[in-house]
């Protein structure tokens, strides 16, 4: 951070994201897993710290230091939008917001591989889409969001002009959106055994349109030429049902978020459930949580 304006990222430093989650009062997540284990109150167990390793932990492999996934973060271009569509739309609860983040640490914190690269590659590092929060050109402005198993972390990266919330972002979207892409990345949503899943479908892309995010788009599992084909298809074609196999039980649909961001909603019945509950288990007791 500019050395006139020490804030946010020096905050970082001092705090851990987990700590002003864990200070908020609220359990780091043990995953989908977790969630389909066991009941609210065993789920609420479990999500409670686990027995610290030994100090000098040189012995102990890697996964056995994890506490899980504490969240997932995702780049937008309007960040008042997005945090509409993950609080009013899905429901989450805000949990902290932080922002104007600049300055030597978070830049090295963030973007030292990137930049190293157009050093490597001979470019102007913004050629490659590297900020420059170093001088304090641009901005970081974050805002946390929970679920009941997963924190979302949203990120805005805008020019120093530019208002928190509302303001242009830095860089444009990425137009080539297709999951296939390596690297590429989703976002998965829970959805509540007792749910219709075609209902839900239907009706958040309903929502979405009256609060003007008509670019929250479902797929279908049958074939449509347009949007409007596809909107009109049958309610029975939001939902992909597994009924065989290891899925058996696992139904799902892809899902363009408000920024064009890949989303799956999944609910987990059956033998898919099981099977996951008893991985969980498995899990717990390989790194000590339980016997």
């Amino acid at each position: 951070m500019s050395d006139e304006n020490i804030g946010g990222a020096d905050r970082l430093d001092k705090v851990s994201r987990r700590d002003l989650l864990m200070a908020a009062g609220l359990a780091s997540v043990g995953g989908l897993a977790g969630a389909l284990a066991a009941p609210t109150s065993a789920v609420a167990q479990t999500a409670q710290p686990a027995p610290r390793a030994a100090s000098g932990n040189t012995g102990t492999s890697l996964g056995a230091r994890l506490r899980g996934v504490q969240h997932f973060g995702l780049t937008v271009q309007n960040m008042d939008r997005a945090f509409e569509f993950y609080t009013q739309v899905l429901g989450g609860t805000e949990i902290l917001r932080d922002g104007n983040f600049s300055g030597d640490r978070i830049q090295n914190t963030l973007l030292l591989a990137e930049e190293i690269r157009a050093r490597q590659e001979h470019v102007n590092p913004r050629a490659i889409g590297v900020p420059d929060l170093r001088s304090g050109a641009q901005r970081l402005d974050v805002r946390f969001v929970q679920f009941d198993n997963v924190v979302l972390e949203l990120l805005q990266y805008r020019d120093r002009d530019q208002p928190q919330g509302t303001g242009d972002s830095y860089a444009p979207p990425h137009n080539l959106t297709s999951p296939a892409y390596p690297r590429s990345m989703h976002i998965c949503f829970y959805i509540r055994d007792d749910v219709d899943f075609n209902q839900f479908v239907r009706d958040l892309e309903a929502e979405s349109a009256r609060r003007g995010m008509t670019n929250v788009k479902a797929n279908r599992i049958v074939t449509a030429a347009t949007d409007q084909a596809r909107l009109a298809l049958p309610l029975d074609t939001n939902t992909n049902r597994i009924t065989e196999g290891p899925s058996d039980g696992w139904s799902l649909i892809y899902c363009k978020g408000p920024e064009g961001e890949q989303l799956e909603f999944v609910q987990v019945l059956g033998r898919a459930k099981q099977t996951f509950g008893n991985a969980y288990e498995t899990r717990r007791r390989a790194v000590g949580g339980g016997t």
